[in-house]
């Protein structure tokens, strides 16, 4: 009897810690979207704000990562980030650089995610979403790779992987090589320009050719991902 009593004093306490995180969580929303609605700063403005403070300093591949850690719990578009890796660090280092720094983003969506749950399992989906939870669960790393070669939305798998209490380690091993191509592409397109702001008026034919050519191949990558998985 007073084993049961402790385990529901705990459940009790999980869940105002749960309501506490969220509550700060969406207080930092108000605030975020508030400060960009009163300075007339939008994703685009932002991005470029950091990239002219942190360009040309020792501290800015640091500071780049800790943004990127940072930018799920503001729904920041993972795309512009990926762009700024490009004008900061040039090709070969922005790619390095933007890797560490998403496979750090999807461990923090991935990490929240697992928090978030409480009480209820993949199995209590219904239609297409349990078919996915039971995909996810059943081969984590192929239907990981997909989601990522597909390009879905990024912090949402995050989210959604942790929720569903996917292994860790199938699920940082499939972001790891699946973004890979994304990255790769959006780090290009900002080698080739010198400001977010500017949209693709600096961004050369060859350059462009070449993200094309990567975004299709990862989208065929992601046929034959299903197309094994099927099978």
């Amino acid at each position: 009897m007073i084993d049961v009593e402790i385990g529901a004093q705990e459940r009790m306490l999980h869940r105002w810690k749960l309501v506490a995180a969220l509550a700060a969580w969406a207080a930092v929303l108000v605030a975020w979207f508030v400060y960009q609605r009163s300075s007339g700063h939008g994703p685009v403005d932002t991005a470029q704000g950091l990239v002219d403070a942190a360009r040309g300093n020792w501290w800015a591949a640091f500071a780049y990562v800790a943004v990127s850690v940072v930018r799920p719990l503001l729904f920041f578009p993972a795309t512009l980030v990926t762009v700024a890796a490009g004008i900061l660090f040039g090709a070969a280092p922005g790619i390095a650089v933007a890797a560490i720094a998403a496979n750090a983003s999807a461990l923090v969506g991935y990490s929240i995610g697992r928090r978030l749950r409480n009480g209820t399992t993949p199995t209590e989906a219904t239609g297409p979403l349990a078919r996915w939870n039971a995909r996810l669960q059943a081969n984590t790393f192929e239907a990981v790779l997909l989601t990522r070669l597909l390009f879905l939305p990024y912090d949402a798998v995050n989210y959604g992987c942790g929720v569903a209490r996917v292994r860790p380690t199938p699920f940082v091993a499939a972001t790891a090589i699946g973004t890979l191509p994304g990255t790769i592409a959006f780090v290009l397109v900002g080698a080739s320009i010198t400001r977010i702001d500017d949209g693709l008026a600096g961004l050369d034919r060859t350059t462009l050719a070449t993200s094309a050519i990567i975004v299709v191949l990862s989208i065929i990558m992601s046929r034959v991902v299903r197309s094994r998985s099927a099978t």
